[in-house]
């Protein structure tokens, strides 16, 4: 009998780990060539797709299927700009004081949720406080929904600079922050820095090599690092294998990181056109965050959302970066999507795809920046961005033809992330 009950647990588990999906899709949209499929299905094994088929089809009793037939199939999201500890609120300056990182981490896991909800399956965080390395590991493990996340862990800024922990804080809180709290004044402490993030677990490298619009400080655009800093960061980033990421608003600043080695421009407000043609020339990509440069205009207006510094800045540079983002798509710039989302509220992230084809790209260029370019400059173009053979089981499905109605990017309603689903209307 003990035998008998041995042999049955043997069979359902193989049984059980040899279980496929099959999706039938009615349209399965291929973002590489901007052609939409008819009648396809993609069966799945474990978190990788393995085979794309004609028509509908199913296998073995014990495999499940999943009806996408009325629906428009795509791959997974990727977002190369979030913040996924934090949203900005009247709170956000008060909240560095009150918080803990249990705090911090709690609401992030709602956070990530939310971009995992929206069809966003892969993000890179571009700077918090740390937790964020915490909550990437707690979804690698299972703990916790949301996406697969590639994170800077603390951003890199100079003193005073825009993602100097101590901006705006009194005399007696501002200390002498170093390199292990992401600030540093010379090339050698910035290898420091990037050396302490990659102790710390961190994937990506983002500096600050601009002035900001949410930092309490009263320049937005001014350079702040020198030239020979950030080829010092990208020196040791590179050895280290991590992506490099610039805020960057102010066109000096931006010459700078680029001509420094550093691979992504994030927002890029006051490009000028021989910043645009510097970025082809080292095939550096912008990353618009059109959305964040909509938002805080937004909240800027509401009396007391902002302290008065980050308002009067907000105003002034948020409504240039879609514009930007136009010249630069005309002039020939690599384009990476990304968001910023956490300066406005998580799960929005879609409306970028609207901002962008209102400035002129079309629906098809728009999702292959956020899918195949993204997946690229993540060093996951054989396993992300698509749906191929071999490629890992991250599908999306909207309810109509985005590239009539790409409004329907924001109304996800189906969300699989390495062959799990999470959602499912």
């Amino acid at each position: 009998m003990k035998k008998l009950f041995f042999l049955i647990a043997i069979v359902y588990t193989l049984g059980s780990f040899g279980q496929k999906t099959y999706l039938h899709c009615g349209n399965l949209m291929d973002v590489q060539t901007g052609n939409v499929l008819s009648q396809k299905t993609i069966v799945i094994s474990e978190n990788k797709i393995i085979e794309i088929q004609n028509g509908y089809v199913s296998g073995a009793a014990e495999d499940k299927i999943i009806d996408l037939k009325d629906k428009y199939v795509l791959p997974g999201f990727i977002d190369m700009h979030v913040h996924i500890e934090s949203e900005s609120s009247p709170k956000t300056y008060i909240n560095r004081f009150t918080l803990n990182d249990a705090d911090v981490a709690f609401q992030s896991s709602v956070y990530a949720k939310k971009t995992l909800m929206a069809g966003f399956t892969t993000v890179r965080d571009l700077g918090g406080t740390g937790v964020n390395i915490a909550l990437r590991n707690a979804i690698n493990k299972g703990l916790i929904e949301g996406p697969r996340i590639y994170t800077a862990g603390k951003s890199i800024a100079t003193t005073g600079g825009h993602a100097d922990p101590t901006n705006g804080r009194r005399k007696e809180l501002m200390g002498d922050p170093g390199p292990r709290d992401g600030v540093i004044n010379s090339p050698e402490e910035g290898k420091k820095a990037v050396r302490q993030r990659y102790k710390e677990g961190s994937d990506v490298i983002k500096i600050t090599a601009t002035g900001g619009v949410l930092s309490v400080a009263k320049n937005g655009k001014n350079p702040q690092f020198t030239i020979e800093e950030i080829k010092a960061i990208t020196e040791i980033a590179n050895d280290y294998g991590m992506l490099t990421a610039a805020h960057a608003h102010g066109d000096e600043g931006m010459q700078r990181a680029i001509k420094g080695g550093i691979k992504t421009i994030e927002h890029g407000s006051y490009m000028s056109e021989q910043t645009m043609q510097l970025m082809k020339e080292y095939n550096a990509y912008l990353v618009p965050t059109i959305t964040a440069g909509k938002q805080v205009v937004e909240k800027a207006k509401i009396p007391g959302f902002f302290p008065a510094v980050v308002a009067q800045k907000a105003l002034e540079i948020g409504p240039l970066i879609q514009n930007t983002f136009a010249k630069a798509y005309k002039t020939g710039v690599p384009i990476a999507f990304g968001t910023d989302a956490g300066v406005f509220p998580h799960g929005l992230n879609a409306k970028e795809f609207g901002y962008m084809v209102e400035a002129g790209m079309p629906v098809v260029e728009a999702l292959q920046s956020a899918t195949i370019t993204n997946a690229g400059l993540l060093g996951m173009g054989d396993e992300l961005g698509q749906l191929k053979e071999g490629f890992y089981a991250d599908i999306i499905a909207v309810e109509e033809n985005p590239v009539k109605n790409v409004q329907t990017l924001e109304k996800v309603v189906f969300v699989m992330k390495d062959g799990v689903v999470y959602s499912n209307n």
